[in-house]
This record gives structure tokens, sequence and C-alpha cells, in this order.
């Protein structure tokens, strides 16, 4: 299944049912009052968030979600019955939009509901109440009153969802940095990997797990370019995924190193960062230069003595024979459990 990240959708509740206008002819009742019952309620649309869906491919090829209405109430008193709730499953992290449409035919957006966590129910279309049965209208001037009430119309509303994906860590570098090998090897994901730029279309999620259980989610976005914030290359379709993620792993390839200032790489990114978004400029990086397997001793140890002259902390690994992978992981557990502390 291929990755969606937006799609517009028409979503309706149901119409309650109408109520019912009878009287009692029974044999020892010829002229019995009023029992025409009320008309069930029509049903809800609910969205609701769930972690086993992970793009919003569905909502392009089926773009109505329509509840069904209530039942008309019927003669002695009985009442329709209501109709059930439309529950509509959106993948964890989706952002929910109301498309209106102003009186001089422009449209605007109002955000209406995120559903950042597994189970959150938003009743997006409250369903339409039923119309009451002729029973209700009996008074003393009238004791036999021949009307009832319509059933209240439901909701409909045009609905553009926009999944933001939710993760711990956000693999960050240019295009063939080696970020679909990094997660392949410390996850089951298996992403497209070949050795030209923007083989990751996509972004990829993989989950690791630690020996005491806990889960750590690393997204893999897709390799980014200089004008990024701008729309170049793939740009703001993918760096939106990038502001969900708690904190980064900026990976450098050898071959993208200046040696002279092996930390010059990383600023053409962050500057990209920043311009996209403030708090995102300011998120918590941790840097990695990769592919040090393509490089002999004397090399692998001049690059060290460089950064290590900077005073940065950096890791060096080869994603491709596991080289220094361990070393970074620990790194990544220690960082999220430090957030996890911070944030409790």
């Amino acid at each position: 299944m291929r990755f969606v990240d937006e799609a517009t959708i028409t979503v309706r509740s149901g119409k309650g049912g109408n109520g019912c206008a009878s009287l009692r002819r029974e044999a020892n009742m010829p002229k019995g009052g009023p029992d025409g019952g009320d008309g069930g309620k029509g049903g809800d649309v609910i969205f609701r968030g769930t972690d086993r869906l992970m793009t919003l491919y569905d909502f392009r090829l089926h773009r109505h979600y329509f509840a069904k209405n209530g039942e008309q109430g019927m003669g002695r008193d009985r009442y329709g019955r209501g109709a059930d709730d439309l529950y509509v499953d959106l993948p964890v992290g989706t952002l929910v939009y109301q498309i209106f449409e102003d009186a001089d035919g422009t449209t605007r957006e109002e955000l209406i509901a995120d559903l950042v966590e597994d189970g959150t129910e938003i009743v997006i279309c409250k369903g339409g109440d039923g119309g009451r049965g002729n029973l209700h209208f009996k008074s003393s001037t009238n004791r036999t009153p021949r009307y009832a009430e319509p059933g209240f119309p439901g909701e409909e509303k045009q609905i553009r969802l926009e999944l933001k994906i939710l993760a711990d860590v956000g693999l960050l570098g240019l295009p063939s940095a080696g970020k679909s090998t990094f997660i392949s090897k410390v996850s089951a994901a298996r992403p497209k990997i070949a050795a030209y730029p923007f083989t990751t279309l996509v972004p990829n999620l993989g989950v690791i797990e630690n020996d005491r259980f806990e889960r750590m989610v690393i997204a893999d976005i897709p390799g980014l370019i200089e004008g990024a914030s701008e729309g170049r290359g793939l740009g703001i379709t993918f760096l939106k995924h990038v502001e969900r993620t708690r904190f980064l792993v900026h990976i450098l390839a050898v071959e993208d190193l200046n040696r002279e200032d092996p930390l010059d790489g990383y600023a053409m990114l962050n500057q990209e960062l920043a311009e996209y978004s403030g708090e995102l400029g300011e998120k918590t990086q941790i840097k990695v230069i990769n592919k040090i397997d393509t490089l002999d001793e004397a090399e692998l140890a001049d690059l060290r003595a460089t950064v290590e002259a900077t005073g940065e902390k950096v890791f060096f690994v080869s994603a491709l024979t596991g080289e220094g992978v361990d070393e970074l992981l620990t790194e990544m557990w220690r960082q999220l459990a430090a957030m996890n502390e911070s944030e409790a």
C-alpha cells in the first residue's frame, strides 16, 4: 500500500426518524387518544484514531461516509429505532479540517480535531433527533391531535484529512545518506534501498524494542535538499512529518562531508528546518556520520580527530556493516528516557 498523507471526504450523519400521528382504534376504544411513537435518532459520524492504520490511502478511494437514518415512529406508542453510529477509523496523527465555503465563493479551513492517541474518538457530525409522535401534542383543548413532528436533519461536512507521522525519532539527512539502510538494520522495516537519490519517496516507520520491552518508533523521512522549506525536491510534503517527532537523528554520509569542516554539512538542513518552523529548528538532534566502511583506517582516524577537535558529539557508524550502530542506539534510548522522565 503506498503512502498517502492527505484526502478530502464528505461525511453526513443520519436524519432523525419522523414521529407518528396515530389514533387508537380498538374494538373497545373506538375513539381512543393519540398513540403515535417518536422517531429514532439518526446515527452520528465518529472519527476514531487507531495505530493499526498507517496511511490515508483508503480515503482517496472511498470519499463518502454517511450514517444511517433513524426509523420512524409507529402506532401503539412504538418508538422508531435509533440508527447505529458510523465509526470511521483514521491513522493516529491525523489532523481533521472542516472546509467552509464563504458567500463570495472562497473556501477556508478550520482545524476541528487532532487524533494524537490510539482510541481517541471525536463526534464529527451529530445525528438528527427523531421527531415526536402525536401523543406529545395532546392537550385539554385538543384531545386527538392528528399531526406529528418530522425528524430533524443530520449534519453534512466537507473534511480534509492530513496525516503527520507520530514517531519518537525522525531520521533526517540528504538523499542517499543511508537512512533507509539504518532503519532496516535496527528494525523490521524494509524500505526500498538503492544507490541513487530519492529512493525513499514515502516516510517509513520502524519499531525497535529493548530488553525491558520498551518501544521506540523511528520515522525514516525522505531525503531533503536545499530549498526544501520552499517546496523544492520533496520539500514541505515531508518536512511536516518531522514536526511530530520528539528528537532527530541527523545522518550525514562521508561522501557529502567537507573534510576540513565536517560539521558544515549539518548546517544546510538545519537552516531549512529553522526556516520551515522555529520550533522545528530547536528540536534536539543526535549527529551521525554514516558509511565509514568506505574509508580506510587512516582516513577514518583523521576524520575522527577533526570532529573531536570541534568538541561536538558525533557518532561514526556504518549502517551497512553495523559498526557503531549499537553505540548510537544506546544514545537514542538514553535521549528517549530523558525526555520521558522530563515529561512525566
